[in-house]
């Protein structure tokens, strides 16, 4: 039988024009990377703006003290898609034997002893540096301008400050101090907020490049700032805020261990994306430092199955999509980390791909079930939730929970120009809940060592010096040797889980961008979780209430421990592409959480 046919109403128009396209999890982020489109920037120029704006307008989902990766295709290359790596390692510091003499067996989900070496900035300075146009001084100018004359704080920062209020009281007086009012009481939506001390900052890398005088060049200015972001004020400034113990997520002070000698020695850089193909489009990744692989794995699965069995709307397709998402993260928990050893070779050929296939039966699996091969690392101890307390002091990783409650996240924006210059990119940690302000730099450090385990033997255990397995997966789609989209979507662990059913209803079904956003979505909680606690679920499957009672009864019949929320809760996905033939260009974007707009002509 065909796919189900998509629904005559959607919740935003399918955009399309033939000169640029932006699309971001908030509105401020895409006007700004679409203005500079219109002033002549490329798509890189115009990702950067907006990267540095939404840093300041979801200031609960990220920061300059956090993370990012993403993919990207030039118009000189366009069919050969790149990783820009901004994920900052383990600093030299952070030894299992250090967490362990603090008491602890899980790195805390908040709190700057979970903090890896920032890499956001670096990152977007370095695209800058080798793909952008712009002045330093341009780019970060509608950036240093919302800081220092402010922006009305969406109702989701003002709901997360306001959960955190009496806790940076008691525990954080920094971020009490940047983010609460003088009477102590937290803003409400629409107050105006500022940061002149983060604009300072940025100033102060333009300054660096400045300084080099007018007759050098704009690519010498920018490596000037970096160098400036990595051995200067900033890093002393990180570098003495940490060392004062405060309130982590384990209920108790801790200290951080990040040093100014950590930042000065991480480089954000360029790596070769990993890739399948599926249906005649081929999908590309970050390498299985990050999870997005783990989508590969899952295509790679469904790749020959009848059409019926990969429709989203059914109770089949549903348990079909989410069986293949638990064999996938499974090798996920069990192979993938920054040791270089995952054989993605085997895990994505065609042979693995029918054993694992094999495996998906008419019930669901409470198993966490790896592929078996010759020198597999060790899997964690698996966690229930039940095994730890949720009233502790502070937060972990701000994601969306079991229950769809949204506590905090990720962002993440798409940005395609004229030329056919096209990037996916998210950008995540460094959140007002990770850890304290640091006063000098008005930002804090994010999380990212949580997704590493202090156990021996993982493919993911702490090691000083390694990156952290980060959940941060954007995508980028390809067709006949050229970038024909740029998608991605907040969410933690269930990023690709959310991009999944999306690809199959655009690829496989035939919707259109808007309508495969618009669609009720789902994903399942049965793997070890990548955030603090850790915890797992098995069986479970949490699905929006518009996916329909008789399709929520049947997968209950087949053995789903499901959890059914709102009718607009999960996910937040964005996407931009380009038709190569025609060079007509497309946008879309997620009415969920009520931020995301797409932008173009």
């Amino acid at each position: 039988m065909p796919f189900t046919p998509p629904s005559a109403f959607t919740t935003r128009p399918d955009l399309t024009g033939t000169f640029g396209m932006t699309a971001s999890t908030h509105w401020l982020a895409t006007a700004t990377g679409q203005s500079v489109l219109e002033r002549g920037g490329t798509a890189f120029d115009a990702a950067a703006a907006a990267a540095f704006v939404l840093h300041l307008v979801e200031p609960h989902l990220n920061g300059p003290g956090g993370d990012l990766t993403a993919l990207f295709a030039t118009a000189a290359e366009p069919g050969t898609p790149v990783v820009l790596m901004g994920q900052g390692p383990a600093p030299a510091g952070a030894s299992i034997a250090h967490f362990q003499a603090e008491g602890l067996d899980l790195v805390p989900g908040s709190g700057a002893l979970a903090a890896a070496v920032p890499g956001a900035v670096d990152a977007w300075l370095l695209l800058l540096e080798a793909h952008g146009t712009w002045e330093l001084r341009d780019v970060l100018a509608h950036a240093i301008a919302m800081a220092r004359d402010g922006h009305p704080l969406s109702p989701g920062a003002a709901r997360s400050i306001a959960s955190m209020a009496a806790f940076f009281r008691a525990h954080w007086p920094t971020s009490a101090a940047l983010w609460l009012r003088a009477d102590g009481t937290p803003p409400e939506p629409g107050d105006v907020v500022r940061n002149p001390v983060w604009a300072g900052v940025l100033e102060e890398l333009v300054e660096a490049g400045d300084a080099l005088g007018p007759d050098v060049d704009r690519t010498a200015r920018i490596r000037a700032a970096r160098d400036a972001w990595a051995t200067g004020r900033v890093a002393q400034a990180i570098d003495r805020s940490v060392r004062t113990p405060h309130r982590h997520s384990s209920g108790r002070d801790h200290a951080g261990v990040i040093r100014a000698a950590d930042l000065a020695g991480f480089r954000a850089s360029f790596e070769p994306a990993a890739t399948t193909a599926f249906r005649g489009t081929t999908v590309a990744k970050t390498g299985p430092w990050g999870q997005g692989p783990a989508l590969l794995a899952a295509l790679a699965i469904l790749e020959p199955l009848d059409d019926d069995r990969l429709d989203p709307s059914t109770a089949e397709g549903v348990h079909t999509i989410a069986e293949a998402m638990k064999l996938a993260l499974a090798d996920r928990e069990a192979w993938f980390g920054d040791d270089g050893e995952a054989p993605l070779d085997l895990l994505l050929s065609s042979g693995y791909a029918a054993e694992r296939r094999a495996l998906i039966g008419d019930r669901a699996s409470t198993e966490l079930r790896p592929g078996d091969g010759d020198g597999r690392p060790a899997l964690p101890r698996l966690r229930t939730a039940s095994e730890y307390s949720a009233g502790v002091d502070g937060v972990g990783e701000p994601t969306v929970t079991a229950t769809g409650d949204l506590r905090g996240d990720t962002c993440h924006l798409d940005v395609v120009d004229r030329w056919g210059n096209i990037v996916a990119a998210t950008p995540s940690g460094g959140w007002l809940q990770s850890s304290p302000t640091v006063p000098e730099l008005g930002f804090c450090l994010g999380t990212r060592l949580q997704m590493t385990w202090l156990e021996e033997g993982t493919a993911s255990t702490l090691r000083p010096g390694r990156r952290p397995r980060t959940t941060l997966t954007p995508t980028l789609l390809l067709r006949d040797g050229h970038a024909v989209a740029a998608l991605g979507t907040p969410g933690g662990d269930q990023q690709d889980q959310w991009q999944l059913p999306y690809l199959l209803r655009v690829l496989v079904g035939g919707w259109s961008p808007q309508q495969a956003i618009d669609a009720p979505a789902f994903h399942t909680t049965s793997f070890p979780g990548s955030f603090w606690p850790r915890t797992w679920e098995p069986g479970g499957l949490v699905v929006e209430d518009r996916l329909g009672d008789d399709v929520i009864r049947e997968l209950e019949a087949r053995g789903h421990v499901v959890t059914r929320v709102g009718g607009w809760e999960l996910g937040r996905l964005t996407t931009v592409g380009r038709d190569p033939a025609t060079g007509v260009l497309h946008a879309a974007a997620n009415p969920r959480a009520m931020q995301g707009y797409a932008a173009g002509r």
